[in-house]
């Protein structure tokens, strides 16, 4: 959820956030509206569809890897970030505001 302090920044850009989890829409819902979220969180409970066809669904675990996705609006994959380490790894929004604008060709 850190990209709500620089959420308006990547709205600039053109850009949807969106958060997904496993979790119950009703526990999704109460996060969302507990931080004050400005972008929906979506509920991929309870088989996890969307995770495992981004395949960062960990069936080990039953958890997904942290991470996030530039879909274009065709839908197509154009930049991932996968966090191995979620403990100590951290993607700072300048970093995917950075890797965005090359994408899309915005300075």
């Amino acid at each position: 959820m850190a990209r709500k302090a620089d959420y308006k920044r990547f709205e600039a850009l053109g850009i949807q956030n969106l958060g997904i989890s496993a979790n119950l829409t009703f526990s999704q819902q109460t996060f969302a509206e507990s931080l004050k979220l400005p972008y929906p969180l979506l509920s991929d409970f309870p088989e996890a569809k969307v995770m495992r066809s981004y395949g960062v669904f960990n069936e080990k675990m039953m958890l997904a890897d942290r991470s996030f996705f530039l879909i274009d609006p065709q839908g197509i994959i154009r930049k991932k970030w996968i966090i191995e380490n979620q403990a100590t790894t951290v993607v700072y929004s300048n970093t995917l505001l950075r890797d965005i604008r090359e994408v899309i060709g915005k300075r």
